[in-house]
């Protein structure tokens, strides 16, 4: 499902324009970037949790050199599914 298809889908099952929609995931969306960026997690129960993970900084080889690189530490978004989530999956 795409971006689009989303918005048909949340429009059609709420009753809603798909301009009300677009507006209500955008967001949605940008509150769990702005969430996460700013190093908190987001928890929506039965669904899972948002959060950030941070990477430390490590050393990696360039396949076709094999020459060593420098990787960068990074913070990373992370999602872990909650049970409500896995089991409507797993069905």
């Amino acid at each position: 499902m795409n971006r689009n298809e989303l918005i048909a889908s949340v429009a059609g099952s709420a009753g809603i324009s798909k301009a009300d929609a677009a507006s209500a995931i955008d967001s949605v969306l940008g509150t769990i970037s702005n969430t996460l960026a700013a190093g908190e997690e987001v928890r929506l129960v039965g669904f899972g949790t948002f959060g950030v993970a941070n990477r430390a900084a490590s050393i990696g080889r360039n396949p076709r050199t094999g020459e060593a690189i420098q990787i960068a530490a990074a913070t990373r978004p992370k999602f872990k599914a909650g049970k409500a989530l896995k089991d409507a999956v797993n069905k």
